[in-house]
């Protein structure tokens, strides 16, 4: 296996767009007017969003606030570069929102969200739900006072830290890594089986994208784990904004598939990457060597 499938063999493609564009009838449908804020999804989004988002358990009284609305406040603060205590009045309170991010954050809910809605969007192009090649870069990024982990990164002049990201060739985001900036890039970069130098500017695009958001400037995270959980909700924005435009719905089959199967063999050594660091080679891994052979 050449380690590139013929979806990919043609290099980066000009991938989709997050605004719609086209005709008047196109704008008018996906305009944002309407909404209370710009932030808010619609019903097209949160029908895509809402069975991707685990159930919360089984509790006497119902809760106070939709999930729905708690999602819109997360989205809202995100966008808008807020912090928690100057989440609208018309929102569920900081504590509730807090809550349930820090347990989704915990259980990597958004970064699961983020695998399957990139599986459902190469598959609505007729190309293979797991993805053969990828493209990684890195950016450093200041840091605020909140404190947390935080280095100097001597090449590009910035005390922060350094966000990784591997996105296909459309500029999906595949597995994102936040990082001290003082760690090298050898170290700090996760594996991957194949990487074209000719396409760095596909993860530029992506930086470029999730940049939209006021949050994600500069890393005001006390820690690692937030500063990860939030560059994945930025991925889910686009995706989820991408898949009610072009009006497909997420398969049974794309929703319910067994776990194992339903991870790429190629996220999944990018995510097993740590246990490479203690000196093992990465053709040492049963399922690294079914991909290179």
């Amino acid at each position: 296996m050449n380690g590139r499938d013929d979806d990919d063999s043609k290099g980066c493609l000009k991938p989709d767009l997050e605004e719609p564009c086209g005709n008047p009838t196109t704008r008018t449908e996906h305009n944002r007017d309407h909404l209370r804020y710009e932030t808010d999804l619609t019903d097209a989004e949160w029908a895509i969003l809402e069975p991707l988002l685990a159930k919360p358990k089984a509790v006497e009284r119902p809760p106070k606030w939709p999930l729905r609305e708690i999602v819109n406040a997360i989205f809202h603060m995100l966008r808008g570069g807020i912090g928690w205590r100057l989440i609208p009045s018309d929102m569920p309170t900081r504590s509730t929102v807090f809550d349930h991010f820090s347990r989704r954050r915990d259980k990597s809910v958004f970064a699961s969200i983020n695998h399957r809605l990139v599986m459902a969007d190469r598959e609505r192009l007729g190309r293979g739900a797991s993805p053969s090649a990828a493209v990684i870069d890195n950016q450093s990024i200041k840091t605020t006072e909140s404190g947390g982990p935080k280095g100097y990164d001597a090449g590009k002049k910035v005390a922060g830290r350094k966000r990784q990201a591997m996105v296909n060739t459309d500029g999906r985001a595949l597995v994102i890594e936040t990082q001290p900036a003082d760690i090298q890039n050898r170290d700090g970069t996760v594996p991957v089986l194949k990487i074209s130098r000719k396409s760095y500017w596909v993860v530029e695009l992506f930086f470029g994208w999730i940049s939209r958001n006021r949050r994600l400037w500069k890393d005001s995270e006390p820690t690692i784990a937030s500063a990860t959980a939030f560059l994945y909700a930025a991925s889910v924005i686009i995706l989820i904004r991408r898949a009610s435009e072009e009006h497909y719905d997420l398969s049974r089959r794309t929703l319910k598939r067994n776990r194992d199967e339903a991870r790429s063999p190629l996220i999944q050594t990018a995510i097993c990457a740590k246990c490479f660091d203690d000196g093992h080679s990465l053709e040492k891994s049963g399922g690294a060597t079914s991909i290179l052979n």
